[in-house]
């Protein structure tokens, strides 16, 4: 679990009033960035582990095509995505539920356990039509802490989530990738039957947004530092949400 909220639009504070927040991002990929994106999906990012490979290689799915734009899933590299991460995580819209503001090395040290763990969560950067707008955790949700509050399944897997740029905030572009997203998980981990969030409550843009991509609202849930809604889209009636 991050340490706090993975939001999915949050638009506006916890009480309710604007963050007054600018735009934290408006990036293009440079053609150094793209020939190394180009680099990891031809080369694999190398992510099976002894346990064997719990999420498999985000960075090998294919994009998926939205009504917003291509999207693709890219594995962090902190050398590389560091400042942006960071930037955004200072974004007080963001900072208020994540809880990682400040210098570089407090996203730093939230990051770089995942890399260096066992594969049970992969960090990604969200690239839309080019340009890097969204930070991802993909994970094992049963082998999560999480999986102490709520009657987890195998393979269960969660997602968190940010949007990076207020640009894209509260016009549907959450829900749209969150959608892509899931969709991305069931047809890539098809041992997978349920995709699950912990939204925390407060953030009413984010329930509904998980809300609107097809998740339905299981539980609330007690977690130490929070209390959150449990979401769960189910791979049975995919077709039908």
């Amino acid at each position: 679990m991050p340490p706090a909220d993975a939001s999915a639009e949050p638009g506006t504070a916890p009480d309710g009033g604007s963050t007054g927040a600018e735009d934290t991002l408006d990036l293009k990929l440079t053609e150094e960035l793209l020939a190394l994106i180009a680099e990891d999906r031809s080369a694999g990012s190398g992510r099976a582990t002894a346990s064997g490979d719990l999420l498999g290689d985000p960075g090998s799915w294919q994009p998926a095509r939205t009504a917003a734009g291509e999207f693709a899933l890219l594995p962090v590299r902190l050398e590389r995505d560091l400042p942006v991460i960071s930037r955004w995580m200072n974004d007080p819209a963001v900072a208020a539920f994540w809880e990682l503001a400040g210098p570089q090395s407090v996203t730093a040290d939230h990051i770089r356990p995942q890399l260096e763990g066992d594969g049970r969560s992969v960090p990604c950067l969200g690239v839309l039509d080019g340009t890097p707008m969204s930070y991802w955790e993909i994970y094992r949700a049963d082998l999560d802490p999480l999986a102490r509050h709520y009657p987890a399944r195998p393979h269960d897997t969660g997602v968190h989530l940010l949007v990076g740029g207020v640009k894209n905030r509260g016009r549907g572009v959450g829900t749209t990738l969150l959608r892509a997203v899931a969709d991305l998980v069931l047809d890539n981990l098809p041992r997978c039957a349920r995709v699950v969030a912990e939204p925390d409550l407060r953030n009413t843009p984010s329930v509904s947004a998980f809300l609107s991509a097809g998740f339905r609202f299981s539980a609330e849930v007690d977690l130490p530092d929070k209390r959150a809604a449990l979401m769960i889209r189910d791979r049975t009636y995919r077709a039908q949400l």
